[in-house]
């Protein structure tokens, strides 16, 4: 017989469980909410799976509990807000919240400022992105103005003017997805 947790026989029916998806509502103060959303967005990390990082960690967790000061947290203008978790997180947050006689609010609005190091990380990132870009739409555009000359001098239906179009086009969508995604970065200025 093999045991619940063989991976021959497959994950067991509480595995299955703790990855079932539950909504739990918090009342937080907008900087985490907005530090959770930009996480999730910005670096593209699914706010469920934030949680699980953020929240499982139960030895961390549990040092967090015994940091936080009722009375300063209690100060914190908050609002509600319902995120979609793990089961198996919600549990984990439960049961340190138990432990601790420690509202899950204050858990979760203190855990999310462990983000806030990564977030400052990608603010400077951020800032060496835009003056990178700079120098690589000037690089765009010298291969536009190349592709101009090529055709002027060879014509458009030329097989060269051809392949450097196709260069050129590709160079084009590449520098508009880098936009694209400096525009979509513009929040990291303002957290």
């Amino acid at each position: 017989m093999t045991s619940p947790r063989d991976p021959v026989s497959g994950p067991s029916v509480l595995d299955l469980r703790g990855r079932q998806s539950v909504r739990a509502t918090f009342k937080l103060s907008q900087k985490a909410i907005d530090a959770i959303g930009l996480v999730a967005v910005h670096m593209g990390i699914k706010q469920k799976s934030l949680f699980d990082h953020i929240i499982e960690d139960m030895d961390a967790m549990e040092k967090l509990a015994r940091s936080i000061r009722l009375p300063q947290f209690e100060k914190i203008h908050r609002r509600q807000k319902t995120y979609v978790m793990s089961r198996r997180t919600i549990d984990a947050l439960s049961t340190v919240s138990r432990a601790h006689d420690m509202p899950r609010d204050a858990l979760v609005e203190y855990a999310v400022q462990k983000l806030e190091s990564v977030i400052q990380s990608e603010k400077l990132r951020h800032e060496e992105r835009k003056k990178m870009a700079v120098e690589v739409m000037a690089h765009f555009e010298k291969g536009e103005q190349l592709y101009r000359s090529v055709t002027r001098n060879l014509g458009k239906d030329d097989p060269f003017s051809r392949h450097l179009g196709k260069a050129v086009q590709a160079a084009r969508k590449t520098a508009e997805e880098l936009q694209t995604f400096l525009n979509k970065s513009r929040v990291l200025e303002d957290f």
